[in-house]
Order: structure tokens, then sequence, then C-alpha cells
């Protein structure tokens, strides 16, 4: 087929506007961003093949300025416009401001992004599809009052949720009544300065749930496949923090009917592009409907490192009318991934947010490494760039690729230690943390992980035994090549040192042999070096 897709504008920023960059590229397609006063001397910029100024610094006067950004469209002759996520990536309205001038949207009809955007519709029609959904009240909450009857008919504790949510705003927890009323009023003012939309319904709330999800691939011949599930339990306040495929947790047999679930609702909104049906699965594997994101999701990489398929390309072919070649009989899990989302905020003091310059940035060496793992780095920064306070303070996404879990964890947490990031706060020594936290390891978690296990700030990790004891071994091994180095010990065979270490005494010995040498401890546990 040939492509009618030959221009296509990128109405978001950062590190997606980045990744849809790099395949628009691979695919032939001019890629053209539009870019505010902040994102002036971005990566993305830089990077794409024409960049267009919208506006001032503020989302509303660039990235969600429908107005303006159909202007550019008309004037720069676009084909097609992908919204990435976020901004206007699941706008009915900007996609039929679209449709009016023939220029495509790279996403699903404007009926499935009007029916899963809002959070009441989208659970009856799950109910309809025979979905299972969370047990609760799907109609408006008028008042107080009213959600007080509807938490007690329901039992507590309670989720109090607003319609038009996402990305964790206007959601609390109620134990009690008097919990109920504040959640009720949070709520409430949350979901009208987020989204000018302060309806709000109530569902039983899952104590220590997983949060799980699945990707869903459409055409529009109806050829819709799922490329399984993604598990993004690791969660701070609603907010994904860490994100693996597949899931460690769920059995063949829940996997089978979360996936048939998905494939039967993106069937009942004639869904094409790709989606995201996303559940929350209880410890005896009972799972209940979340919410649909009907565009491309931040976690997107995990699954495409598992399954070697480019999400957005296949966005594209499909926007352009061709058919899905992929057969669901083709989906075949390969090895495990792991995805870290690194963000500008400073988890020793909260998870405040930090902004600034990056005055070293040096994210770890892209590829495939000698023990078969992957590393890829999705990011929209680079060394001497601006974090700015009007936008998402993500950095990057880091993703690893293993045969299995644990060398996916063993390689994510190797990339973590040599991603040096110098000028402003950020998140990394947190999340090396977690990879190395024995619950995590272990796939002991829930979307109740972070609160439990690290509350509300982090006040930084405790090495494991094995992994002091190799810190001294490191040690001393640089202080006896720095010596020999300079030849200031001559006979050297083999040397002993006593290091003093969190009030502990060690006895370290050298035992040097012609091109290596075995550094060991009184309690025989022993590492070599080279001396290269």
């Amino acid at each position: 087929m040939v492509s009618k897709i030959k221009r296509l504008l990128i109405a978001n920023r950062g590190e997606i506007a980045c990744r849809i960059i790099k395949t628009a590229r691979k695919m032939g397609i001019t890629a053209i961003m539009i870019y505010s006063d902040a994102d002036k001397n971005t990566l993305a910029v830089k990077t794409a093949d024409e960049a267009v100024y919208i506006g001032e610094s503020q989302a509303s006067e660039s990235y969600l300025n429908i107005e303006k950004i159909m202007t550019i469209c008309k004037q720069h002759k676009v084909d097609a416009v992908h919204p990435g996520y976020g901004f206007l990536s699941e706008n009915a309205h900007f996609a039929k401001c679209l449709a009016k001038e023939n220029i495509i949207f790279i996403g699903p009809p404007v009926s499935a992004i009007d029916a899963m955007g809002d959070k009441i519709t989208s659970k009856k029609l799950a109910d309809n599809a025979t979905v299972s959904t969370v047990p609760g009240y799907l109609g408006i909450i008028d008042n107080v009052d009213d959600a007080r009857k509807i938490a007690l008919d329901i039992g507590y504790p309670v989720m109090v949720k607003a319609s038009a949510g996402g990305g964790g705003k206007g959601m609390r927890i109620a134990y009690n009544d008097n919990e109920l009323e504040q959640a009720f009023i949070s709520s409430a003012n949350e979901a009208r300065n987020s989204f000018g939309d302060d309806r709000l319904f109530i569902e039983k709330f899952i104590e220590n749930p997983r949060h799980i999800e699945i990707q869903i691939l459409g055409d529009h011949y109806g050829h819709i496949i799922h490329l399984n599930e993604r598990e993004c339990s690791i969660q701070r306040r609603n907010q994904k923090v860490i994100e693996e495929a597949p899931s460690s947790f769920l059995t063949d047999k829940t996997r089978d009917k979360m996936t048939s679930q998905a494939l039967a609702l993106a069937q009942k909104v004639g869904y094409f592009s790709a989606g995201t049906v996303e559940f929350i699965v209880d410890k005896d594997q009972n799972f209940y409907f979340l919410e649909m994101n009907t565009r491309l999701q931040v976690e997107h990489p995990v699954t495409e490192l598992i399954h070697h398929i480019d999400l957005v390309e296949w966005m594209i072919k499909i926007a352009n009318g061709e058919k899905l070649t992929v057969k669901q009989s083709d989906v075949v899990v390969d090895g495990w991934a792991i995805e870290s989302r690194i963000y500008a905020e400073d988890p020793f003091r909260g998870f405040l947010p930090s902004t600034g310059r990056l005055k070293n940035y040096l994210p770890p060496h892209e590829g495939r490494a000698r023990d078969g793992s992957i590393i890829r780095n999705d990011t929209g920064v680079e060394d001497g760039g601006d974090i700015s306070m009007y936008y998402d303070p993500m950095i990057a996404k880091l993703c690893s690729w293993g045969k299995d879990r644990y060398h996916a964890i063993v390689a994510q947490a190797r990339a973590l230690d040599k991603f040096i990031i110098d000028g402003i706060g950020h998140n990394i020594p947190f999340l090396s943390s977690v990879m190395a936290h024995d619950k995590f390891i272990s796939g002991d978690i829930s979307t109740a992980f972070i609160a439990q296990e690290y509350g509300e700030r982090f006040s930084g990790s405790y090495l494991s035994e094995n992994d002091h004891l190799m810190l001294i071994y490191t040690t001393v091994a640089a202080h006896y090549i720095s010596d020999k180095r300079y030849h200031i010990h001559q006979d050297d065979s083999r040397k002993s040192f006593f290091v003093k270490s969190d009030q502990q005494h060690y006895h370290i010995n050298i035992d040097h042999k012609q091109d290596y040498f075995i550094v060991t401890s009184d309690d025989t546990n022993e590492a070599s070096f080279s001396l290269d």
C-alpha cells in the first residue's frame, strides 16, 4: 500500500517525541516537531526533520492549544498527527478537528476515545461486554451524604474517583465516614482543577492489589490481538514508577481470562490502533477492570522488548489503512523486560520535584551486553539540557531485557549504577534500592509496595553483607594496584590489610598470581581481579 502519511506532526515533547521521531525516520516519514519557549533547545527539536515554534511555555499556550496546532498542520501541509501520550492524546475534540481537515489522527476512533475517556461510561460498557468490574456505584454522586450512604452499602474501604480522571488525580481512599467526607471534597477539588470536571463516583477499594494491564493492537478491519500483559504494581501515589513484562504473578488461566476480556471490550467499542486495558488483581487472582487508555502507554517499551514489535510503527501503518499482519499465534513472549522511570525529583526530600540544568548527563550504553542482556534508554534530554518546571519531570525511561526476570533485574540494576546525572536531584538511588529489595526480587509486590516499604521519603538503603564485602574488596584491590603501579611495594607476592568499615574489622589478604590476584577475607569469601 502506498503511504498517505509522508509528513507527520508530533503533538508532544520530550522522550516520547524523540521515540516517535526514530520510528518515523525508519519509515521514511518527515517528522515535524512543535515546541514551546521552554523546549526550544531540547533534543527532540534538534533531532526532528522540522521544528515549529508554537508558543509560551505553559501547556495551555502550546501543547494543549488545539487552534494553534491546527494552524501549524495546515501551514506545513501535515498528513497525520501522532499525539504521543498525555496532552491531547485522548482528546476526542482534537481528533474531530483533524478529521474535518482530512488530517489523520494516529490513534483510535473518536467513539472509542469518548466512550473510554469517561470512567463511568467505560465501566458501564465494560460491564455490558461481560468484563469483570469492581463493585461500586456508577452514577454521579451529588453530595457527601449520598456518598456516605453508598459507601456503607458497598462496604469500607472505598475509593472515591473522578469520572474524568487520569494519572492518579482525583482519587482518594476512605476507610470510614470521616475519611470519606475529606476524600469527597479533595477529589472534587482536584478533579475540577485538573480536568474542569468534578463529577465523582465510588467503588470498592481492593487492598494491596496488583496493577496489571493488557496491551492490545487492532486495525480498521476488525483484526484485534493482544500482546500479553505488563505489571505496573510499583507505584507511588498512584503514579507508576517501575513496570515489567510479563507479570511474575499471573497464572496461565488468569492471563487467558484477562486477555479475552480485554479483546471483548476492544471489539465492543470498535477499537483500532494501540490501546491498553488496565485491571487490578487481588491476591487470589480475582481481577477487575480499571480503565482503558486509548493511546500509547509510557511503559510500551517493555512490551516491544519481549515481542520484538514496534508499536509506534504499527500505529502509523494502521492509521494509514494497512492491515495488521501479526496474528495472535505469532505473539510469543521472549524473555523479560523491566522499565524504570527516571525522574527529576529528590527522593531524600520526600520526592520533591527538581528543576535546573543537567550539568552531566551520561546514560549507560544502549544495546546488547556480553551476557546477552539488552539496555534501552528512551530519553528526551542531553548533557547541558534543562529540566523545566512546566512539564512532567521525567528524564528517561531506562529499560532492560534479560532471558528471564532475574537477568532482567540484574541488567537493570547494573545500568542504574552506570547512569550518571549531575546538577539536579533524581530518583536513581531509590530505583536501585527497589531493584535490590528482597520483596521485589521475589515478586512479592503490590501497589502498596512503596508506601509500605519506604513511606513518604527515601532514607537510603544498607548494603547486603555480600555487597558490603565486595565494596571492601574493590577498595583494597584499587589501593593495591595503585601501590604496585608506583612500586611502593616490591615484595608483593602476598599482602595483608586490615580494614575498618561500619564499626567492623576485616582481615583482607591479597594473593598475587601471574596476571591477576585473588582477594580473600578471614571467612574465606574471595574475589579475583585482573591487573589490567
